[in-house]
C-alpha cells in the first residue's frame, strides 16, 4: 500500500516534468532537425517585426527590462522572499521558491548544451551577444519560474500578482526578441517548459492543489 501511495503521489509531478521535457525536445527538433539548426518562419517573422519596431527610447527600455530575467536580479529577490517565508515558519515554501528558480535555470543551461543552437544573426543585436547557446531562453525560463512560484506560494491577492507577473514575463520575453539575442521559438519553448517544471515541483511538494493556499493546505502535513 505504501508503495502504491508513493507512486500515486509521483504521478502528477512526473506528468508535468515529462511535459516540460517534451516541450524542450519538440522545440529542439523543430529548430534543429537532424542537428542542423535553422531559422523557422515564426522566428524570421518575429525577429523582423522586432527590428521594424526599433526606436531609440525603446532600445534603452528593452535593455533595462531584459535584466529582470537575469539571476543577478532574480536571486536576491528570491532570497528575500525565502527569508520572509522562513521568518513566518514556512520553510517548505521557502525551499519550493528556491528550487523552482534554480531548477529552471539548470534545466535551461543543460538544454542549451545539448541543442547548441547559435544566436540569431538576421539583424544586428542591440547588446553584446551572450557567450552561451540560444535555445531555450534562460532569462525567460528563470522569470517564468520566479513568477509562477511566487504566485503559487503568495496566495493572497493572487489576481493582482498574476497581472503584475504576467506583464513581467511578457516584457522580459519581448526584450530578448527585440534585442535580437533570442529567437521567438527560444522564448516560447522556455516559457512553457518553465511553467511545467514549476507545476511539477508544486505538485510534488504540496499535492498539486493549484487553486488553494499551500500554507493552509500543508499545515496538516508538517
Amino acid at each position: 500500500m505504501a508503495s502504491l501511495t508513493a507512486v500515486s503521489a509521483l504521478r502528477r509531478p512526473l506528468l508535468f516534468w515529462g511535459l516540460s521535457l517534451m516541450v524542450l525536445a519538440a522545440g529542439a527538433w523543430l529548430v534543429c532537425p537532424s542537428g542542423l539548426c535553422a531559422t523557422t518562419v515564426l522566428d524570421s517573422v518575429g525577429l523582423g517585426l522586432a527590428h521594424s519596431l526599433r526606436y531609440a527610447v525603446l532600445d534603452g527600455w528593452m535593455q533595462g527590462f531584459t535584466w529582470l530575467g537575469s539571476l543577478v536580479v532574480l536571486l536576491p529577490l528570491m532570497a528575500l522572499a525565502c527569508a520572509r517565508k522562513v521568518r513566518d515558519g514556512q520553510r517548505r515554501e521557502a525551499v519550493f521558491l528556491m528550487l523552482a528558480l534554480s531548477g529552471a535555470s539548470i534545466l535551461a543551461h543543460l538544454t542549451k548544451l545539448l541543442v547548441s543552437r547559435p544566436r540569431p544573426d538576421l539583424y544586428a543585436a542591440l547588446v553584446p551577444l551572450p557567450i552561451d547557446w540560444s535555445y531555450p531562453s534562460a532569462h525567460t525560463m528563470q522569470v517564468v519560474a520566479f513568477a509562477v512560484a511566487f504566485i503559487l506560494v503568495f496566495a493572497r491577492r493572487r489576481v493582482l500578482w498574476v497581472g503584475l507577473f504576467g506583464l513581467l514575463v511578457f516584457v522580459v520575453g519581448l526584450s530578448r526578441i527585440y534585442l535580437q539575442v533570442h529567437f521567438p521559438s527560444d522564448v516560447l519553448a522556455g516559457a512553457l517548459a518553465a511553467l511545467c517544471w514549476v507545476a511539477g515541483l508544486y505538485a510534488l511538494m504540496f499535492g498539486g492543489n493549484f487553486g488553494k493556499d499551500p500554507v493552509h493546505e500543508g499545515r496538516g502535513r508538517r
